[in-house]
């Protein structure tokens, strides 16, 4: 037997409650994480939530899925409307017969398609117009459709705003990542990289929520389809798997950033520098990618 002291004890960690600080817990609100007291704790499907999170949930429940303020016209429908009337511009262009088949790849060129030589001679632009073109009615139906199925979702979980803001950077990078990693003579269209980025903020938002059953299910049937993609990609040459996969996890980035991590004060934070982030590795994707497109070219410039 030794004579030496025992070690001291593990010290616990003490918490307090975030509406009442002078309460200590051990209890976390199973929706935002956050510590809450006996006083706040209200009964859930599984464990306890905060007064917040009940009343926001309460609050979407009687909106719908999907649905914005009365009178107020959301993002997923302001994204849908340009689309189709973006592409009803392409038909004009193209004429009748490109309804179906869309638009030469010189109209398509014209109206601002991604094409990574004009993009290094300084027409940055095509990084975002490229989203909002099409190559013909099916195109559109299928990127249409997943938009209004995923897009009314996120809408609903992270706000207008910041559902706009998903699409727009997880688009812009989606392109990106077809510019900086695909062909040099590849001629891009289509919203579904900031699709994507949609379906990727909805994986994120059911993952911090994987404990809860109908987000466990979601998951699943996201799972499912990202595997569908992954097989679509590898069967079809024209599938820009490159964006797909940027506008993916840019997206699953944005919708966690969102959210944020820790105090009120500090999610506001978290947010803006991780956007600004998101939208610095795009820029300094296309400062790479262009100079080395410029350096193929003796007296390559714009």
């Amino acid at each position: 037997m030794s004579d030496d002291p025992l070690p001291p004890a593990p010290v616990p960690t003490v918490e307090v409650c975030y509406r009442h600080p002078g309460e200590q817990t051990r209890v976390h609100c199973t929706r935002c994480g956050r510590p809450i007291c006996p006083d706040c704790m209200i009964q859930a499907p599984v464990g306890f939530q905060c007064p917040e999170c009940v009343a926001q949930a309460r609050r979407e429940f009687k909106r719908g899925p999907g649905r914005t303020s009365r009178g107020a016209v959301g993002a997923t429908q302001v994204f849908l409307a340009v689309i189709v009337g973006v592409f009803v511009l392409e038909v004009i262009k193209g004429g009748p017969g490109s309804l179906i088949t869309g638009p030469s790849q010189q109209a398509l060129f014209d109206l601002g398609a991604m094409f990574p030589p004009a993009i290094a001679t300084g027409q940055y632009w095509r990084l975002f117009t490229a989203m909002f073109l099409h190559a013909g009615l099916l195109h559109l139906a299928f990127n249409g459709y997943a938009l209004w199925l995923f897009g009314r979702q996120v809408e609903t979980a992270y706000g207008r705003t910041w559902m706009l803001l998903i699409y727009l950077v997880s688009g812009f990078l989606a392109t990106v990542a077809s510019y900086a990693f695909g062909p040099i003579q590849a001629l891009g269209v289509g919203a579904s990289g900031a699709i994507f980025g949609i379906f990727g903020a909805f994986v994120a938002y059911n993952f911090r929520r994987r404990h809860l059953a109908l987000a466990a299910a979601n998951l699943r049937m996201a799972m499912t389809l990202i595997l569908l993609n992954l097989l679509l990609a590898f069967g079809f040459a024209r599938i820009d798997w490159r964006a797909h996969l940027g506008g993916l996890i840019v997206g699953f980035l944005a919708g966690f950033v969102t959210e944020g991590l820790g105090t009120k004060s500090q999610r506001q934070v978290v947010r803006v520098l991780g956007f600004v982030g998101l939208i610095a590795v795009g820029v300094g994707l296309v400062v790479w990618r262009t100079n080395e497109i410029r350096s193929l070219f003796v007296g390559f410039g714009p």
